[in-house]
């Protein structure tokens, strides 16, 4: 069995007739044999594909209306052309932070899309896809892209989690901008890991703490023997921040507002179904704390050329 770039692989059971087929976005070998990276069309998604005897190669022939099997006979399924994979008419592009680090430095290395492509054996379609959706490339597909790109896979990937972040070089023309109360919350939205700021016997401190964000309050469980705890009947200080090192770009939120302790059984239930996730450092953290928040300041660091 051997596939081209932009082929289809059709998958049918030869009992009950169910079917499944998708795009072949990624070659393993140069010589076109298994396996190969697939996105399928019923659910976009891209997996590594090792076929077996219920499958067959549906050559796409560029430039032409037609195309056919592995067997070389003619193909009856004209309806099943390459798709396209660009966002619908209407949508804003969100890529994941592997397709934004791509077209990032395709852009910055002045590399086409088609050349990175080449490079890399993988389909024009899946690039763009990847580089405007969310997406979840194999690692032989990311490791294809560092060395079509002339970098690492540990930079596509924004390697250094056990390294303080903003390492990298500051960019050529950044520009710092005031983000507005709305863009704020809508950072804020919905969960993750935030710092809240207390006084403690020892003096001040940070702690980081996983929050949820809901009907406008930030909440966080934790002890009442511990320091975020000290937060309560006081006002405090409420920061969450992403920063960005592949990109050398980052935001931040600075949230300000009383704490109180989440008494109602009704609210502490609802906090509690509504909740993302357990606090990371496990342990027994059944306190909600509640912060209303009275002030919002923020600031993004981009490019100039964004």
């Amino acid at each position: 069995m051997r596939a081209h770039l932009g082929d289809r692989l059709v998958i049918q059971s030869p009992t009950t007739w169910a079917r499944r087929d998708g795009e072949i976005v990624g070659l393993h070998h140069e010589d076109g044999t298994p396996p190969y990276d697939v996105r399928w069309s019923d659910t976009d998604e891209v997996t590594l594909v090792f076929p077996g005897p219920d499958a067959q190669i549906r050559h796409t022939e560029h430039g032409q209306s037609g195309s056919t099997h592995e067997s070389g006979q003619p193909d009856t399924g004209a309806g099943e052309a390459m798709s396209d994979v660009a966002p619908p008419s209407g949508t804003t592009a969100n890529p994941g932070d592997i397709g934004r680090r791509v077209a990032v430095e395709r852009h910055r290395q002045g590399i086409s899309l088609g050349e990175t492509a080449r490079r890399a054996r993988m389909s024009p379609h899946y690039l763009a896809y990847l580089e405007e959706r969310p997406a979840d490339p194999t690692m032989a597909t990311i490791i294809r892209l560092a060395d079509a790109l002339g970098t690492t896979v540990s930079a596509l990937r924004g390697a250094g989690i056990d390294l303080p972040p903003g390492q990298g070089q500051a960019l050529l023309h950044p520009q710092l901008k005031d983000l507005s109360p709305e863009e704020c919350r809508d950072l804020l939205s919905t969960h993750g890991v935030g710092r809240v700021a207390v006084s403690t016997p020892d003096g001040p401190a940070v702690v980081p703490v996983n929050y949820e964000f809901v009907d406008g309050a930030i909440a966080f469980r934790t002890a009442p023997d511990s320091a975020p705890a000290r937060a309560v009947g006081s006002e405090v200080a409420f920061e969450v921040d992403h920063v960005d090192d592949a990109m050398s770009q980052g935001w931040s939120v600075l949230v300000v507002g009383p704490a109180r302790v989440v008494t109602d059984p009704d609210a502490v239930r609802e906090l509690v179904d509504r909740a993302h996730t357990m606090p990371w450092p496990g342990g027994d953290r059944e306190m909600w704390v509640s912060i209303e928040p009275k002030r919002y300041t923020g600031r993004r660091i981009s490019s100039a050329e964004q």
